[in-house]
């Protein structure tokens, strides 16, 4: 017995396979484009780790020639965990705006601890010399300038992102998988 299809019947299965085809390719995009928010967060984590790894040891160095200020090398550590925790959180969920946000304002308590640190190194010239204090001072200086571009790669990673979520008919399909907007650093 052939299948007997009205005009009507065939058009709906035209409508539906198109619709399926637009839903499965869209949903590849959004995924494709969170993928490459991640990839761009991965650079801003190794300069978060690379300066990381500098300030710690730079806090170490700095214990015995500047022990009277112990809060501000303890304030810069304490920072740097802030900022390596906020990091892990952006790390589990690169489009989270909330993880974004707590990045960033665990890296403004880092730059503002990190300053004052600079400043008493540099209140101290026979420290900015010093072979246990310089090399992490130029780590620290060159991890800041490649975190920089880092993020620049990220805020715009994520503004493709956010411009693919919000264009309609998208806006409804990522609604739909709970797609939401990316943060920006």
């Amino acid at each position: 017995m052939p299948f007997d299809l009205s005009g009507l019947q065939v058009g709906l299965l035209l409508t539906a396979a198109v619709l399926a085809f637009w839903m499965l390719g869209a949903y590849n995009r959004l995924v494709s484009l969170r993928s490459a928010l991640g990839a761009a967060f991965a650079q801003v984590d190794e300069g978060l780790a690379r300066r990381g790894l500098a300030v710690t040891a730079l806090a170490q160095a700095l214990r015995g020639p500047l022990a009277a200020e112990r809060g501000a090398l303890d304030a810069v550590v304490t920072a740097q965990g802030q900022v390596a925790s906020a990091a892990e959180a952006l790390r589990a969920k690169p489009v989270s705006a909330a993880a974004a946000e707590r990045l960033g304002v665990a890296e403004a308590d880092m730059r503002s601890a990190a300053s004052r640190v600079r400043s008493l190194v540099e209140q101290h010239p026979a420290l900015l010399g010093s072979a246990d204090v310089a090399p992490h001072l130029a780590t620290m200086a060159e991890a800041e300038a490649r975190l920089g571009f880092a993020r620049q790669l990220f805020n715009d990673a994520a503004e493709v992102y956010n411009d693919a979520v919000r264009l309609f008919p998208t806006r409804l399909l990522a609604r739909l998988y709970g797609m939401g907007t990316a943060g920006r650093l």
